[in-house]
C-alpha cells in the first residue's frame, strides 16, 4: 500500500465515525431509558432505605446512556442541514460545558458561603454533572436550531 491509500483508508473510516447515527426508532428507546431513570431515582431518594449509592451511580450512567442515545439517533427525515444543525449543536454544548465546568465550581463555592457563612471547601464537579449538562445543551439547542431553520 502505498501513502495515499492509506490516507484515503483513514480517511474513510474517519468519515465513518463521524456519520455514524442511530436509526429513528432509538429516539423513543433512549426518551424511554432516561424517563425510568429519573423514576428510579425519585423511588430510590423517597422510598427506598439503606445504602443504595451504588443504584445511585447505576441510574446516574442509565440517564448518560439513553441521552447519548438520544443524541446519535437520526431524525425521521435526515439530510444535510439537520446534519450541519446537530454538529453546530455539539460544538455550542462543547463550548458552554466548557464554560461551566470552569465556572460552576466558583458559583457554588460563593454561594455555599452565603448561605452557610462558614468556611466551605472549593469542590471540582463531577464527571456525571458535567457529561449530563452537556448533553442537555446539545439536544436542546438541536431542537431548538432545528425549530427556527
Amino acid at each position: 500500500m502505498n501513502a495515499e491509500n492509506i490516507i484515503n483508508c483513514e480517511r474513510s473510516r474517519f468519515q465513518k465515525m463521524i456519520n455514524f447515527r442511530l436509526p429513528y426508532r432509538f429516539m423513543s428507546i433512549g426518551v424511554v431509558v432516561v424517563l425510568l431513570s429519573i423514576v428510579t431515582m425519585f423511588i430510590r431518594a423517597f422510598v427506598i432505605e439503606g445504602d443504595t449509592e451504588w443504584l445511585k451511580h447505576l441510574l446516574q450512567k442509565t440517564m448518560l446512556i439513553g441521552l447519548l442515545i438520544m443524541s446519535l439517533s437520526k431524525d425521521k427525515v435526515e439530510d444535510e442541514m439537520t446534519i450541519t444543525l446537530r454538529a453546530q449543536s455539539y460544538a455550542i454544548a462543547f463550548v458552554i460545558g466548557v464554560i461551566y465546568a470552569l465556572v460552576m465550581p466558583y458559583v457554588e463555592f460563593g454561594v455555599s458561603n452565603v448561605v452557610n457563612s462558614g468556611g466551605e471547601v472549593l469542590k471540582d464537579l463531577g464527571d456525571f454533572q458535567v457529561l449530563l449538562f452537556m448533553l442537555m445543551i446539545q439536544l436542546l439547542f438541536y431542537h431548538n436550531l432545528k425549530r427556527y431553520r
